[in-house]
């Protein structure tokens, strides 16, 4: 019997269009959906995930394909399926009530609501029948059409309150606020939780969090605490050398369900990879260890090769599954080892720890027997001291299981385009053209720049937010400003184009315009324009990824740094006392924030690099840019491109090079030497 499509057919999201032919009667999130629950008195059921989400799938095929859990639904209901990459604003005001009434959350998000939108009920993944554990939905159905029926009024009053919390409004601090301490209570808050076996910040599931590793960087750069270093260093040796990386392909999987780094969920997004990137290179810059700066290369390789469109801006994700398996695409049996690897079987077994019955621990053991996930406990380069001719083999090793896999189903590739996550993309490979000299990352960043520029902004310099088969949608969020403008940000340090800094500006006050709060400061997560929201919700925690308005002062402190505008210095210090209270009872849950006010609290350090001999200047500019310099712009000014007229009185056309460095706009003798300039920057911070 041929299956009839739901109203899902039209979307374009992946994610929406994989349940586009569920017996759900789903319906996408509009002002007329909400209209029919209103016209005939019903509850929403609001379904919020992604398409690379494990879990989501898993709910999909016990129950949303369900004809028995579909009537239900159906019958009580009114189905809404919310793409949350697409509408993270929808997203992150309904986790925030998940978070609230339930003390967690994730995805897929159930929530149970209103036809005004008032949420009374959420949680995440539910079986299809109850068991000991879970509620199943078959019973949760039940139950909310009892209580829809019977407890209207209580209900609402549950809701209400619920708005209540929502709206509720930070206390602004004051710029004394803005202080050492807080720093050091987020290092120790970290240091309490450090997991000294593996790395990371916690037992089990266990996620990267780039942002924490970056922000204990800069404790080690300003407070000389080789404890905060020695987090990193183990913590990203261990991710590279575990499951929760792929060795085959380049490209980090999106977090550990075990203890070890060992058992990945297979999905791979845009945004880990750009983050991973940025922290591996950041940690090169401090250490000079290959490794790296080796794993963030083979991370962008994987980008360019397999997530980069043909327009020139990067895919969102890859599943989980293929085949209707997690991991498939990955794992390896020794069979397939013995069959393939001829002459090369020992080896492989023992560089890459492989067993018969499979090396999955514990829980995943019975489902996943026999299959092994590739894993190193030494690094290459130690594997080199044991193995003879191990970088040959090595090699050889692994193009040959890249070319068996390529021949595999690959997982779903969702192919929608989102501008905040491209935006990140862009300061991951301008940071690696900064640090390799690889022209090949700068065009890619460029490309990047140009499609978001000619695709999702308009002339008022106004983002969307998703581009899908040549259409461009969605009204941009405070993510897509924050990270476009960090991105642009990250290409003028490559380059010193100031053509960068111009566009970032008028994103920035675009975005002023329709995101700030000019009565208590920082920024709304949705416009002004977008009307079909319950709230209008500032973020401040810094999840999977650092929070946009986190990322803004980072952003306003440098714009304020290269064009000396005092309007974002002023943006800077209201955004900063805005959020300070907030922050000061548990500053680890806000480690970028805190990362800010590190570089708040120094001095910043301008280096210009002038001359009249083009080739020394680029030398001295790739050379400085070698080092870890947070709170620090480079600048090399060359003919190329135009300079403000505020920096023109450091064009110097009398020397071959010459060099300035200046800390808090106070700049000390200029240098004609990078051997000079590098010993001035070593003996200050």
């Amino acid at each position: 019997m041929e299956k009839k499509p739901n109203k899902l057919i039209n979307e374009l999201s992946p994610y929406l269009l994989q349940h586009a032919y569920n017996p759900v009667d789903w319906h996408p999130w509009n002002e007329e959906t909400f209209e029919i629950a209103k016209k005939l008195n019903k509850p929403i059921f609001l379904s919020i995930g992604y398409s690379a989400c494990h879990w989501c799938h898993v709910m999909e095929h016990e129950s949303f394909n369900d004809p028995e859990v579909a009537q239900l639904m159906n019958e009580v209901f009114i189905n809404i399926k919310v793409d949350r990459e697409e509408r993270p604003d929808i997203d992150h005001i309904y986790m925030t009530v998940c978070q609230i009434m339930t003390g967690s959350g994730g995805w897929p998000l159930t929530i149970l609501m209103a036809p005004n939108k008032k949420p009374f009920f959420a949680g995440t993944y539910f079986p299809k029948e109850s068991n000991e554990f879970r509620v199943g939905i078959k019973d949760l159905i039940k139950r909310a059409k009892e209580v829809w029926e019977n407890h209207y009024n209580e209900l609402m009053e549950s809701a209400d309150e619920m708005i209540a919390q929502l709206n509720f409004s930070r206390e602004v601090g004051t710029n004394s606020d803005i202080n050492e301490s807080i720093v050091k209570k987020c290092f120790y808050e970290l240091a309490s939780t450090f997991e000294s076996q593996y790395g990371g910040f916690s037992k089990r599931p266990k996620f990267p969090i780039p942002h924490n590793l970056m922000f204990l960087n800069k404790f080690y750069h300003y407070y000389n605490n080789k404890e905060a270093l020695d987090m990193v260093i183990f913590t990203l040796t261990k991710m590279r050398l575990g499951g929760i990386y792929d060795h085959i392909g380049g490209g980090f999987h999106r977090y550990s369900t075990d203890q070890e780094w060992l058992v990945p969920h297979f999905e791979k997004m845009l945004y880990d990879q750009s983050l991973l990137v940025l922290s591996y290179l950041e940690t090169y810059q401090i250490t000079k260890n290959n490794l790296f700066l080796n794993t963030a290369l083979e991370t962008l390789d994987y980008l360019k090769r397999d997530m980069l469109s043909p327009e020139g801006a990067f895919y969102s994700a890859e599943d989980a599954d293929s085949e209707g398996e997690e991991g498939k695409f990955y794992v390896w049996t020794i069979d397939e080892i013995r069959k393939n690897l001829v002459g090369y079987v020992d080896f492989t077994i023992n560089v890459f720890n492989l067993k018969e019955n499979g090396n999955y621990r514990e829980e995943a053991i019975q489902r996943y027997t026999g299959k092994n996930i590739l894993h190193l406990t030494y690094t290459p380069e130690d594997l080199k001291n044991k193995f003879d001719n191990f970088e040959e083999n090595f090699f050889y090793i692994k193009n040959t299981l890249f070319n068996i896999r390529n021949k595999r189903t690959r997982p779903l590739l969702d192919d929608k385009i989102l501008t905040d996550w491209n935006g990140l993309a862009i300061a991951a490979f301008a940071k690696a053209y900064l640090i390799t000299d690889n022209k090949e990352y700068l065009n890619i960043a460029i490309n990047t720049r140009d499609f978001i520029l000619n695709k999702v902004t308009n002339s008022d310099y106004e983002l969307l937010h998703r581009y899908k088969n040549g259409i461009a949608g969605i009204t941009g969020n405070l993510d897509d400003y924050a990270y476009v403008i960090m991105g642009l940000i990250e290409l003028f340090k490559a380059t010193s184009d100031f053509r960068n800094i111009e566009i970032a500006g008028k994103l920035m006050d675009n975005c002023v315009s329709h995101f700030y709060d000019a009565d208590k400061g920082g920024f709304y997560f949705a416009s002004d324009k977008q009307t079909d929201l319950i709230v209008r919700k500032k973020e401040l925690y810094d999840g999977a990824i650092p929070s946009a308005n986190s990322v803004m002062i980072s952003n306003l402190m440098f714009l304020n740094k290269i064009t000396n505008y005092p309007k974002y210095y002023d943006l800077l210090i209201n955004n900063l006392k805005s959020f300070i209270i907030s922050v000061t009872n548990v500053p680890s849950a806000y480690t970028y924030f805190v990362s800010q006010i590190i570089d708040f609290l120094n001095q910043s350090k301008h280096i210009i690099i002038s001359g009249n001999n083009v080739e020394k200047i680029n030398d001295a500019f790739r050379e400085l840019n070698k080092l870890y310099l947070p709170n620090s712009i480079i600048i090399r000014l060359i003919e190329q491109f135009d300079i403000p007229d505020w920096m023109k009185i450091y064009k110097n056309n009398n020397e071959n090079l010459i060099i300035y460095i200046c800390k808090d706009y106070n700049c000390l003798e200029p240098v004609n030497t990078i051997e000079n300039a590098l010993e001035i920057l070593n003996n200050i911070k």
